[in-house]
């Protein structure tokens, strides 16, 4: 079993590292979350603490993840997220060449439940959630390409979806198209950077999450931790 990886921890709230592998939210069908990882941390020192879910990351994704001590700093953090003040920057490792070494993506994006995945269809629908990221090739090792994600919009698997339907598929993601294996219910994206902005003082508060310690991750001249 994975150990909690602290980056940062106040009265307020904590930022840890997830590990790939596990799920964010506490789950009755698995035997442990990051949101279990946090109660059992938080109980050394107080008896029935309070953890509150502010955002989540799929199972196979890894990185930086945040969790409120108190009700009223999970109501300020979700006000932030649907404000749009708050910054997620991902690393994304693909094998196959990028056309661009840097580009803006647009799609419309449909939810599908039965297979659990995202499609990206050509034109807006009824159903679909249009999404945006951008991306910039930062990197290159044996492996394949590092990307340095930043998605513009929230939906389900965009990331994932969008750089596959471009023919640059996660590598580890066969989901959506990867013929490279990585490591069990894990790929290569990991949740680098968070920024958010205080609402009283605008002051930008950043949370690194150092990238996972494998060969896959070894780039030469840079620093992702």
């Amino acid at each position: 079993m994975s150990k909690l990886e602290i980056v940062h921890e106040n009265n307020d709230y904590i930022v840890v590292n997830k590990t790939a592998g596990l799920i964010s939210e506490k789950s009755p069908y698995e035997n442990t979350t990051v949101e279990d990882q946090v109660f059992n941390h938080f109980s050394k020192n107080k008896q029935k603490p309070y953890v509150g879910v502010i955002h989540r990351l799929d199972r196979v994704t890894s990185g930086v993840l945040v969790f409120a001590k108190k009700k009223s700093v999970l109501v300020e953090f979700n006000e932030l997220f649907s404000s749009r003040k708050v910054e997620k920057t991902y690393l994304a490792i693909v094998k196959n060449k990028p056309i661009k070494d840097k580009d803006y993506l647009t799609n419309f994006l449909v939810k599908n439940t039965l297979e659990k995945r995202a499609d990206i269809i050509p034109s807006k629908s009824k159903d679909s959630q249009k999404c945006m990221l951008s991306y910039e090739v930062i990197g290159k090792n044996d492996f394949g390409y590092l990307l340095e994600v930043k998605p513009k919009t929230g939906r389900f698997h965009q990331i994932r979806a969008q750089l596959a339907h471009i023919g640059l598929p996660i590598i580890g993601d066969d989901k959506y198209g990867s013929d490279e294996n990585y490591f069990p219910l894990a790929i290569c994206l990991h949740a680098w950077k968070l920024i958010y902005q205080v609402p009283i003082s605008n002051e930008s508060i950043t949370f690194e999450a150092p990238a996972p310690k494998n060969a896959f991750w070894s780039f030469n001249s840079l620093r992702l931790s």
